[in-house]
Formats: C-alpha cells, structure tokens, sequence
C-alpha cells in the first residue's frame, strides 16, 4: 500500500511538453476517480471531495492552460496545496450549477453565507464544514459564489466511526433557501475514509 500524499512539490511537477502528451490520458482516469468523491446535494450542488490526485490534476492544469512556466508553480502550489486533506480532515469543493445566468445570479443571491452551513452527520456525530479563508465567498449585498472550498476537522472518534463500513452519512446544507440533504453512497463513503492518516 503506497502512503497517502499531502502535498505536491515542486518535483511532483512534470514538464509541461510531458503533461501536454499524457493529459488526456491522465483526465480520463480521474474521471472514475472523481465519481467516487462527489455527491448531489438537491437540485443544483455538487460536493466534489479534494485528495492529492484531484490537487495535482487541478495545478497541472492552471500551468497548462495559462503557460505561467516556473514563475508561475509556486503560486499554484501555495493555492491548492491547502485542499489536500492533511489525515485527520476532509476537503471538499462545494459548487452550485445553474446554467441560466439569470437564474444563477438569482439563486446566489439569496445564498450568502451557505459556505458555513454544510454538515456531514452519522451515528449521532455532526462535522460542521467551514470555509477556507483565502477569500470571502459571501459578499456584501449577501450574494455568494458559485465555488466554496471547506473543510471538515474530524476528532479520533469520528474518524473510527466514518470508517465503520455501511455507516450512513448524511450530507447537508442547512441555508434557509437551500436546505438539502443527500444520503453519501456507500462507495464514497468507502473512499474517503482512505483521507484520513
């Protein structure tokens, strides 16, 4: 078994001609990858849970698309290293899919500060997500961002009990125009108990 990755370094970087031949390759294969680490929460949230796998992806794919060369790695280190679940967390990005720009704007408008009222529930534990601070996701007039990155600090106990297979584990978003729930599948429960350490 090869140990869980925390952190991408500037070696875990291939050149950019390397990564160019092999991306459809490599985005093929995190497809089946990310199937397994997302969950449909009500009609348009999507939670997509981080691991190494999807951060080296994601960096690969800001150097490849802005051709920022070496000026540009650490900057995308320092972005997406911090979406790595560190062993006693998980990581997710939660998006809000509307394709109606109209209706996007609509809906975002009435959703200023859900970021802080996503849970994951199970056996009579509750793991309050909260949002990364690089960036406040909520603005003024109340209207929020269609993409919040959160984190969920697990305790020891927690964390044996997550790992319990068949556990049911309840994802929701407790805001008051959006308040959904969906139960975690059984095969993505599975795979993020391999987050922790």
């Amino acid at each position: 078994m090869t140990a869980r990755r925390t952190e991408i370094t500037r070696a875990d970087i291939l050149p950019l001609d390397r990564y160019a031949h092999e991306r459809a390759a490599r985005r093929s294969a995190l497809v089946a990858v990310k199937k397994r680490r997302r969950v449909a929460v009500g009609p348009y949230a999507l939670v997509h849970f981080e691991s190494y796998e999807t951060m080296w992806q994601q960096v690969h794919e800001m150097l490849f698309i802005e051709r920022g060369g070496e000026a540009q790695i650490a900057g995308e280190l320092r972005a997406y290293n911090g979406l790595i679940p560190q062993g006693t967390e998980l990581v997710a990005t939660l998006m809000f899919e509307i394709a109606d720009p109209a209706r996007r704007a609509a809906a975002l408008g009435r959703l200023g500060g859900v970021e802080r009222t996503v849970t994951l529930r199970f056996a009579g534990h509750t793991v309050t997500g909260w949002p990364e601070a690089d960036v406040e996701r909520t603005n003024e007039a109340g209207k929020a961002s269609a993409v919040h990155f959160l984190h969920f600090d697990f305790t020891p106990e927690q964390i044996a009990v997550f790992r319990a297979p068949e556990i049911e584990v309840i994802l929701g978003i407790g805001h008051p125009h959006y308040g959904h729930m969906a139960v975690m599948p059984e095969a993505v429960r599975a795979e993020l108990a391999g987050d922790f350490g």
